[in-house]
């Protein structure tokens, strides 16, 4: 992951999101909320804010609004244990991202209340923000110094104590919330960064989860980013096999391993200054297109089977230096806004919880032999080096153990959060089954088959006789081998099939 704000090729563990809303409510929510107004969230939602004390421990001083949204269920004939939406990043807030969060979990809001908080230092819960105002080609070959210089300006300028802003601490406030809103019983979903929050509710307050969903699993001791080289790695040679099994892009995109290493080691040692077009903008210039680019730019695009379905085209034309296809992946997710992102509370949950725990000879191990060497992690290193850290205990580490129902969760080719991580988890959740979608990359509860999965797990609260059935017909999207998209003649290979 890379520390710089708001560009796609910012690599953060950013999960796909999902939503819903509707007219029934908790009769104790209602009275503590009111309906929510203006374009951040549905207005058939309802809003609010929960005030608790920055210092947990010493309940003084600085104290948090905490922001919340429920999305009320659709049916009169509600359930009363809601779900609980805890999103990733780290750094996203919940929130904030409320109509999408409903547009995906419909099928869950028809029996039940969606809640949405805004974890400290997120969304509108006293955001850790630190975007750059750069609009310009340039942020493309931003020095590190000046990301650096930057992070430390909005470190200073924070009303905060950024050694308060650990995922204990942020899941001690998600149970005031569900308190507050008089649920005794709550469901949670957990995406990517979303899952170690659940896995710390869980430990902390099992006692009120009825079950748990953990879609992309980032466990406590993941130390991040320290194996994003080689999980990278590995989605990318499975990119690469699966071309090579497929007969048109095999036909169109020979050799297409040896092509991508060819590409990098050429832009490590002599990097090109090409004229481009800004995706969105329309500025023209021209950029050194380095190494470490081409890296983020293939491990972000690699979260989406959909969006690197384009990647063996795009190498391709890189490979004559055309580099403008590889500057729009760079930029998906650019709209010019805000970014739903908050640099601050990542660092302050990454520098505390995992960068302690890697060394220098941890991350040269990890990343040897990867196509990404630390281009991929380098600057979030090197930023936790001067970023404050907040307490974490030793017990924080440990495997979560818990018999609360759990449906865990991976995409097969998930480039950052793998199934062995889901494995690993789910060996100490004896109420829990591991489903793996094909296919599929960051966070598979975006497909239609992973929310019918996690609607019918809530419904029964069990996964005895769990339907996963409908993973048996997902593939890999075909991969682009023209401008027009895929090969409209020829079907997938027997061994993609």
């Amino acid at each position: 992951m890379a520390v710089v704000s708001r560009r796609p090729v910012a690599l953060a563990l950013v999960v796909v999101t999902l939503a819903a809303c509707g007219p029934t409510q908790t009769p104790s929510a209602i009275d503590r909320l009111a309906p929510c107004s203006g374009d951040d969230a549905p207005t058939d939602a309802y809003c609010g804010t929960l005030t608790v004390f920055e210092n947990r421990d010493t309940r003084q001083g600085r104290q948090l609004d905490l922001n919340i949204i429920v999305l009320p269920a659709l049916s009169p004939d509600s359930k009363p244990d809601p779900l609980f939406f805890l999103a990733g990043g780290p750094g996203q807030g919940a929130a904030q991202i409320s109509s999408l969060v409903r547009d995906l979990f419909r099928r869950v809001q028809t029996d039940r209340d969606i809640v949405l908080v805004d974890q400290r230092g997120t969304g509108r819960s006293n955001p850790l923000n630190c975007e750059s105002t750069d609009d310009s080609l340039a942020i493309f070959n931003e020095p590190e110094e000046v990301s650096f210089a930057r992070l430390k300006t909005c470190m200073s300028g924070y009303d905060a104590d950024l050694t308060q802003y650990t995922t204990t601490i942020a899941m001690d406030d998600l149970d005031d919330v569900r308190a507050y809103l008089g649920y005794e019983q709550i469901n949670i979903y957990g995406g990517s960064y979303g899952t170690r929050a659940g896995l710390v509710y869980l430990r902390r307050h099992g006692d009120h989860v009825r079950t748990a969903v953990l879609d992309g699993v980032a466990p406590t001791d993941m130390g991040l980013p320290l194996y994003f080289p080689r999980d990278v790695q590995r989605a990318l040679d499975l990119l690469i096999d699966d071309c090579a099994n497929d007969t048109p892009c095999r036909a169109t995109y020979p050799d297409l391993g040896p092509r991508i290493h060819a590409l990098m080691d050429r832009l490590e040692r002599n990097p090109p200054l090409v004229a481009v077009t800004h995706p969105r903008t329309g500025e023209r210039g021209e950029i050194r297109f380095e190494a470490r680019l081409l890296a983020n730019v293939i491990a972000g695009t690699l979260y989406s089977p959909m969006v690197s379905a384009l990647i063996p085209a795009v190498i391709e034309r890189a490979a004559q230096n055309d580099f403008q296809g590889m500057l729009a992946l760079a930029s998906i997710g650019d709209t010019g806004g805000p970014s739903n992102m908050s640099i601050g509370m990542q660092l302050s949950v990454i520098c505390a919880e995992d960068a302690p725990r890697v060394m220098a000879a941890d991350a040269e191990r990890e990343s040897a032999g990867t196509l990404f060497g630390e281009h991929v992690m380098r600057s979030q290193r090197l930023a936790c080096e001067f970023w404050p850290k907040g307490a974490v205990a030793e017990e924080f580490y440990e495997p979560v153990r818990s018999t609360v129902p759990t449906l865990v969760m991976s995409g097969a080719l998930d480039p950052v959060t793998p199934p062995g991580w889901g494995e690993q988890v789910a060996a100490h959740l004896p109420a829990s089954t591991h489903v793996v979608i094909p296919g599929t990359g960051h966070t598979a509860g975006a497909t239609g088959c992973g929310i019918r999965i996690i609607r019918a797990f809530i419904d029964a609260g069990t996964v005895d006789g769990l339907d996963t059935t409908c993973v048996a017909g997902i593939r890999r999207p075909p991969f682009f081998v023209s401008p027009a998209g895929p090969d409209p003649t020829q079907g997938r290979s027997e061994a993609a099939r």
